[in-house]
């Protein structure tokens, strides 16, 4: 069986399954946001139900629309601080210890390996990076896995991804993500498990690995997994609050696909609207201004992103004209990046830094694009209006890229800033 199989039989309580199979499995996490989980909520009471299943296992974040923006996002927010006060739950994160959930979760060793996580929001596909299957549900599975503890699925076929070669300088997990949906397409994983491997995967870090699985989604995955392996062991070395489980797929698992990537031909890409498949070597970007850079978000808000961002930026000016917003993903990264002086090189830039929030990623708040604008962003989807107004633009990046256009005020490979 595959690692995505293993997991999924073991929370079935079968020996095996098979791909197409229908599993009714136990859920460890049930996450919901402030966007998704008022419906969940709403749906919970609506059933007649009481208490959750386990109240160390619904995890709710207010970070979309928080800190609030108008009096429309405090109601939703209220909704959850009332809930998780009422259920006496025990991950409920409110402003000032909230992060963005992806980054937030793993941080606080919420998720471990071996996990089904269900999370009301679709790129809860983040957590396999360290070896959890974890998939996105509407509302009203959140609500019917608060109640009880479950979730169906049909178990997912694999596709196989298998990358060897030298990475490239200024070559990161973001660049091997958008390279590899621009090669398959925006539904070239549809319903399928996207399982990551080969020497590059391995020696990737844990920041690199999470921002390509919280992509997979953007390739219609179900879910995307990489085995656990040393480098897991050792981020779950203090955090983890529950016993991980170590799976691996065996060496004779089947799957659908095996695709082979040599990274040595990689550079950095650039999605151009409105698809992140819609990718280009930064080399074939041409001139393209720029009125906005973002640099956060639950796919490049790390610290491992900061800390690239500021190499980028460290002795340069944010381009005149041009905003450049900084958006640590959770209060520790905030506070390590502070420690490390990130943020002073960031200030000394001209950029605005931000608490943790989803605000800009989602056109929420902190960053919305005006008619005709065009913005580098680090984080996940480019549609049609993702970021603001419907004839704004926005361009998917690597931090590195990112930090470089904000201070070319264009479209620019980080080549061009850093000697």
């Amino acid at each position: 069986m595959t690692i995505t199989e293993k997991i999924l039989a073991a929370h079935a309580g079968l020996d095996r399954v098979e791909p197409g199979q229908i599993v009714s499995v136990k859920v460890d996490v049930a996450l919901g946001n402030d966007i998704t989980a008022p419906i969940a909520i709403r749906e919970f009471r609506r059933v007649g139900a009481e208490r959750v299943f386990d109240r160390s296992r619904v995890v709710l974040v207010p970070d979309h629309f928080a800190p609030n923006k108008d009096i429309a996002s405090a109601e939703q927010c209220k909704v959850l601080r009332e809930f998780a006060r009422d259920q006496d739950l025990e991950h409920y994160f409110e402003t000032g210890e909230m992060g963005v959930e992806h980054a937030l979760l793993p941080e606080q060793g919420i998720v471990v390996p071996g996990d089904v996580v269900i999370g009301a929001d679709s790129h809860t596909c983040t957590y396999g990076a360290l070896g959890a299957f974890s998939t996105g549900v509407g509302s009203t599975d959140l609500a019917a896995a608060m109640v009880t503890g479950e979730a169906w699925f049909k178990v997912p076929e694999s596709i196989k991804f298998v990358y060897r070669g030298e990475l490239p300088p200024w070559v990161e997990g973001k660049d091997l993500i958008l390279y590899t949906i621009g090669r398959i397409g925006v539904d070239g994983a549809l319903y399928r498990a996207m399982e990551f491997t080969g020497p590059v995967i391995e020696r990737l870090g844990m920041d690199d690995r999470l921002t390509m699985a919280n992509m997979a989604i953007e390739a219609g995955g179900k879910n995307g997994i990489i085995a656990p392996d040393a480098t897991t062991r050792a981020y779950m070395e203090g955090r983890a609050k529950r016993p991980p489980v170590y799976y691996r797929s065996d060496p004779d698992a089947r799957y659908a696909e095996v695709v082979e990537i040599d990274v040595g031909r990689i550079r950095p890409q650039v999605a151009f609207p409105h698809l992140p498949s819609n990718t280009r070597a930064i080399d074939d970007v041409g001139e393209v201004p720029i009125d906005q850079v973002v640099i956060g978000s639950c796919t490049n808000g790390r610290i491992e992103d900061l800390r690239r961002a500021a190499r980028v930026l460290r002795g340069q000016r944010v381009a005149k004209y041009v905003r450049c917003i900084v958006i640590p993903a959770t209060q520790q990264i905030y506070r390590q990046a502070m420690c490390e002086g990130l943020l002073e090189v960031f200030l000394d830039a001209g950029c605005a830094v931000s608490t943790p929030t989803c605000g800009p990623c989602l056109g929420g708040h902190m960053g919305i694009l005006a008619k005709g604008e065009r913005a580098v962003a680090t984080t996940n989807r480019n549609f049609v209006g993702r970021m603001g107004h419907p004839e704004s633009e926005v361009y998917l990046a690597s931090p590195s890229v990112a930090a470089a256009s904000a201070v070319k005020g264009r479209i620019a490979s980080p080549e061009e800033v850093v000697a």
